[in-house]
């Protein structure tokens, strides 16, 4: 394809510009075939650009938005009030065909309700879902969703997240037959709340999804599933409760190998090793995730996101769209039809 354009949330997060824009000055150092846009109040970028002593790369513009969505602020009021805010522009561009996707830190709730009726859903599908790639211990990512986007979700719902998840890890990972299973308190078919097992039941009846039946939490990370289907409120507390796990291990290692003159000679022993462990599991270079069931690609980035993971969730919006993701879920709800 030719030239890739991403627009930016310049003003979203809870950091906005001391986040978004040394990132997007990484990524277009690292990627000067790619065209940023960084969407926000110019006077402001500008400002901060000065007094920051940063340079914008040629591959970088400024799109002017006046207003910003806060992080608190609610989705309708943002939908119907803020028409020229950074979220909203960045995501018009996208539709314009300007862009070819945006990336934004903001109002989880705004953005999607914003996306969704800016980009409209994919036919079949009803809700837009958080999807991400998680570590496991193969060193194979699994990837779970929903990861916040829809708190509440019908059983109806799950089986759309488990076909979209079946066909997104065919496509970027090529795993040709995706084991999917639903995340639950047990693993007997007993167990689970009334959503669960209707989802379970759907599911298992679908012929094109290999469902493996349910998986616990601390079989997340064991390889054991290609997709992990669950409700956005379930899905966002398991991702932020390993991530706190994640900076809670390293913080005590670090506290360990500080404590002593023979602890710190044992760290920088195995200093590589640490560092290479850790790589693995630092939630920045996870984040970044795209909006799947939207005919464009829009991709959420931590609220709280430094600008390292800033940077991630650009790249993994440069991902998205190398791959095609919504035009490789709407041929894959096709084909489903047509086969059904």
């Amino acid at each position: 394809m030719a030239s890739i354009q991403l627009s930016i949330d310049a003003m979203s997060g809870d950091h906005g510009l001391a986040t978004t824009i040394p990132a997007t000055i990484r990524a277009a150092k690292d990627d000067p075939k790619t065209d940023f846009i960084l969407v926000g109040d110019q006077d402001v970028i500008t400002q901060y650009l000065v007094s920051s002593s940063n340079l914008l790369p040629e591959n970088i513009r400024i799109h002017h938005a006046s207003e910003i969505v806060s992080m608190d602020e609610l989705p309708s009021l943002a939908l119907r009030n803020k028409k020229d805010s950074s979220m909203r522009v960045a995501i018009d561009l996208v539709k314009t065909g300007e862009s070819h996707a945006a990336i934004s830190a903001g109002n989880t709730g705004a953005l999607m309700a914003t996306a969704r009726y800016v980009l409209k859903m994919i036919p079949g599908i009803d809700r837009p879902a958080i999807i991400a790639a998680l570590p496991t211990f193969t060193g194979k990512p699994a990837y779970m969703l929903d990861l916040g986007a829809n708190v509440n979700c019908s059983a109806e719902q799950l089986l759309q997240f488990a076909v979209m998840g079946s066909i997104v890890v065919e496509a970027i990972d090529g795993v040709q037959i995706p084991k999917v299973q639903l995340l639950n308190i047990g693993e007997e078919e007993i167990k689970g709340n009334i959503l669960v097992q209707a989802a379970a039941q759907l599911i298992k009846q679908h012929p094109q999804i290999n469902y493996q039946g349910f998986i616990e939490p601390d079989k997340i990370f064991q390889g054991f599933a290609d997709v992990i289907v669950c409700d956005g409120f379930v899905g966002n507390s398991v991702l932020k409760t390993a991530e706190g796990i994640a900076k809670l291990t390293g913080k005590i290692l670090k506290q360990e190998f500080q404590s002593s003159f023979l602890n710190k000679l044992r760290g920088l022993i195995s200093r590589t090793v640490l560092k290479n462990a850790y790589k693995k599991l630092d939630p920045d270079v996870h984040n970044g995730s795209p909006l799947l069931g939207l005919k464009s690609t829009v991709i959420k980035s931590h609220g709280s996101a430094n600008a390292k993971a800033f940077y991630h969730a650009i790249m993994q919006a440069r991902k998205a769209v190398k791959h095609q993701l919504p035009d490789r879920i709407a041929k894959g709800l096709e084909s489903l039809k047509q086969d059904s």
